[in-house]
């Protein structure tokens, strides 16, 4: 089967915004974090490849899956099970958590994994940065995950000191084609998405995927008229906040959203 790439890459069209279920992953089981917290899990009964599965019927373009071991812990610690879930979805799958290093790219990418996410190891050396990004190019994304204004790394867990934009500009310097923004107060919270992050970052010229807050399709909407590339979204779903057709169809302006609840 020919996979259709995760989200358009050139040109970026705003308008056609993708709609990207999130899975998060913790010692093999579904869950999700609130405010990248450790402390404050919330678990879901579903085992993540059937889940994975549910989401390609019912039309998701792609899948956002997080290995939370492997981001606190720096190497993958769920890399078999992404490679179950790459296996069984059929929609091209981005995957991070576990990735500080050119050898554990390569090892998602060997899976079937269509694009690996860092963030660690985006802003911990520029010059692995720029390394990671000759050698994998368009396969590689940046998430900038920022909580109260300052980047964070190694799972949520450590202040880098850098600002969200200082952070954007360094990476995006060294050729990064892809950023996924993250306000990490608004994850799993379902209190809307960080839009002024999203505002200040496309200036840079590149696309950018956010993730965190989303609650209703007119969270969608809003996300798609600002200009973001893609809507990461993960409680909303497995709460059933919103439903994953209609929200396809609301990110993606293809019919109007249906009204909130």
């Amino acid at each position: 089967m020919t996979r259709q790439p995760l989200a358009p890459s050139a040109p970026f069209e705003p308008k056609r915004m993708v709609m990207v279920p999130a899975i998060d992953l913790l010692q093999g089981r579904l869950v999700r974090l609130v405010q990248g917290q450790y402390d404050q899990i919330l678990p879901y009964g579903q085992g993540p490849v059937h889940l994975a599965q549910a989401y390609c019927h019912e039309g998701a373009e792609g899948l956002h899956v997080i290995d939370l071991d492997g981001a606190r812990l720096g190497s993958w610690q769920n890399l078999q099970l992404i490679g179950e879930i790459v296996r069984s979805a059929g929609v091209p799958v981005q995957a991070g958590g576990g990735a500080r290093d050119a050898a554990q790219v390569r090892s998602a990418l060997r899976l079937g994994v269509e694009r690996v996410v860092i963030s660690t190891a985006a802003l911990g050396d520029p010059a692995q940065l720029r390394r990671l990004v000759t050698e994998f190019d368009s396969q590689l994304v940046v998430s900038l995950d920022a909580r109260a204004g300052d980047v964070v790394t190694e799972g949520w867990t450590v202040g880098t000191g850098m600002g969200l934009m200082d952070a954007a500009r360094r990476v995006v310097e060294t050729g990064v084609s892809r950023l996924i923004y993250t306000d990490v107060l608004r994850d799993g919270t379902l209190s809307g998405p960080g839009l002024a992050g999203l505002e200040r970052l496309l200036p840079l010229g590149v696309p950018v995927m956010v993730a965190g807050g989303v609650a209703t399709y007119r969270d969608l909407e809003r996300l798609r008229g600002a200009g973001a590339e893609a809507a990461i979204v993960g409680r909303a779903l497995l709460d059933g906040t919103i439903s994953l057709p209609a929200a396809i169809a609301a990110a993606g302006g293809a019919a109007p959203a249906p009204a909130e609840a």
